[in-house]
């Protein structure tokens, strides 16, 4: 069931509480999952190619022997 108790009528402005816990969620997003949610994308990438590399060879002509 949804209710209408945190909903705020559109012409009262949001307090000061609010806004600040807002802006720390937000600077708490950005300063510590972004970069930890990057840092994983890029060595995740990193390892599938790498364990690719190990099955398929480097990238390159094939060598002549």
């Amino acid at each position: 069931m949804v209710t209408d108790q945190n909903i705020s009528p559109p012409d009262q402005a949001p307090t000061g509480n609010s806004r600040m816990s807002e802006l720390l969620v937000f600077l708490t997003i950005i300063v510590f999952i972004w970069p930890v949610v990057a840092v994983g994308v890029v060595g995740g990438y990193g390892f599938s190619v790498w364990i690719f590399q190990m099955f398929f060879g480097p990238p390159g002509p094939p060598s002549v022997h």
